[in-house]
């Protein structure tokens, strides 16, 4: 009997930080890294008869968020008393929303939402040591300047089927955050964070197994890693003839440990009642109306338009989408006039300007204009540079900037001739390697690098690769 084989579940939760200026109920100013317990007031610090107001431009946000992830969008909406004791939470719960959320389904990709609700942030702990140095085993003294802050949790549904996938995702959404403006996403800052739900079932079963949770990921690697740890754990459990317990818990990234923080709570658990304090956010014409006119092309269109009208691959269009800053440039690129073709100036920016600059770069920021890039790619195109010479213009173009036709001809780059001067070239090949041109009589096609070498050699790299082979073949009538 064949051993079961499992497939992983997997539903995410995303607290975004909104880009608001004040707190989600009070005017405090929102601030990251500033001298600790400076940002606060009753209102955050829930003193004795402060009332919280919500947040105008925190409800804008929420609705751009909804219209761009296709969800519905609750005329009426109410905010909740989320019940738990906390040293990070001086009000003892939290503010959020519950059983009437702002928006309710939608859909992102091939990943359904089940719903986008606005809270606020807790404030956070930090673990002091007898010396006065961080350390996590002393004290613990509480930062209140975060408590308060703006959050949207966006809920999927367990769409998710491995590791790669959720973290792919959540970079899909990302760039669709930060496109709509509403957060800078900054995962190191916290301003994006994420919990995975996971659970594991046998392959070809639909009934959902027991799910834990993995807290506060704030890396993609981080994510796969720990998706990936907490299913091997799960599987080596039920094989083992455990069970799982659904719980709470925390990956380390440095050790791959996982431990747990708590069982889990159900809903009931944090006896959610009805905050008496605010008044139901009802939405207006008006403000639907603002938040429509606020919402910029998407990455998934645009990623959909490369394709459609320019005939971009899938992967380039993603890429180019999925960065806001490189679709921008590659935009400017191709409206330049210079005449490069949209799959080569992908192909160029994607592939070689971004090995140069570096993974994460932003090519505006280089010495190479959108222009400039296109008038190479142009020049290659018309074969009046071959592509190892292109690479040296693009080397001089980051270093020095410059017009690539002039840096061509200063520096010697043009191709080299056409068919009739290189064919005494191939022919002179053939002579020095005999038992490579043997080979390509015989159907052997491997070795024919041996001879496009010896004519890039003599002619400096300037000949058309391409056009070699063409010509080898021609020569050996094959």
């Amino acid at each position: 009997m064949s051993a079961i084989e499992y497939e992983t579940v997997i539903g995410l939760e995303i607290h975004v930080q909104l880009a608001t200026v004040t707190k989600m109920f009070c005017g405090c100013p929102l601030s990251f890294g500033d001298p600790p317990n400076t940002h606060t007031c009753p209102v955050c610090l829930a003193l004795p008869g402060s009332l919280p107001v919500t947040n105008a431009e925190a409800i804008h946000y929420g609705l751009m968020m909804g219209m761009a992830l296709g969800s519905e969008l609750a005329p009426r909406s109410i905010f909740h008393r989320k019940n738990y004791f906390y040293p990070d939470s001086p009000k003892a719960y939290q503010i959020s929303q519950y059983d009437e959320p702002l928006c309710l389904g939608g859909r992102l990709g091939d990943v359904r939402i089940h719903r986008v609700h606005l809270e606020e942030d807790a404030a956070k702990l930090v673990h002091v040591g007898a010396s006065g140095r961080l350390h996590a085993s002393d004290a613990s003294i509480v930062d209140f300047n975060r408590g308060g802050t703006p959050l949207a949790e966006i809920v999927t549904e367990p769409d998710l089927r491995d590791a790669t996938a959720a973290a792919d995702w959540l970079r899909m959404l990302r760039s669709t955050l930060r496109v709509l403006g509403v957060s800078d996403v900054n995962m190191e800052e916290g301003s994006l964070r994420c919990d995975a739900n996971i659970s594991i079932r046998p392959v070809g079963t639909t009934e959902l197994g027991t799910k834990t949770e993995l807290k506060n990921m704030n890396s993609f690697r981080y994510i796969e890693r720990g998706i990936r740890a907490e299913a091997a754990r799960q599987e080596a459990i039920l094989r083992g003839g455990g069970t799982v317990e659904q719980e709470t818990l925390h990956f380390d990234p440095r050790t791959e440990a996982i431990t747990s923080l708590r069982s889990k709570e159900d809903a009931h658990d944090y006896r959610y009642f009805p905050e008496p304090d605010l008044t139901p956010v009802a939405i207006s014409q008006a403000m639907l109306d603002r938040a429509q006119a606020a919402l910029p092309e998407l990455p998934l269109a645009r990623a959909e338009r490369f394709e459609r009208d320019l005939g971009l691959s899938d992967e380039a269009a993603r890429l180019l989408a999925f960065r806001t800053e490189l679709g921008d440039y590659y935009e400017a690129a191709l409206s330049s006039g210079a005449g490069a073709e949209p799959q080569p100036l992908a192909n160029w920016l994607g592939n070689e300007l971004l090995s140069r600059l570096g993974a994460d770069a932003d090519p505006a920021d280089s010495k190479v204009t959108p222009a400039a890039l296109a008038q190479l790619v142009a020049l290659v195109g018309a074969k009046r540079v071959t592509q190892g010479g292109a690479r040296q213009v693009l080397d001089k173009l980051i270093s020095d900037g410059g017009d690539p036709a002039r840096i061509v001809e200063a520096e010697g780059l043009g191709a080299h001739g056409g068919s009739e001067d290189h064919a005494p070239i191939v022919e002179a090949a053939r002579a020095a390697n005999p038992d490579v041109a043997e080979k390509l009589r015989g159907g052997d096609m491997k070795p024919i690098g041996v001879i496009v070498g010896y004519v890039m050699k003599q002619t400096k790299g300037r000949a058309d690769g391409g056009e070699i082979t063409r010509l080898v073949r021609a020569q050996l009538g094959l």
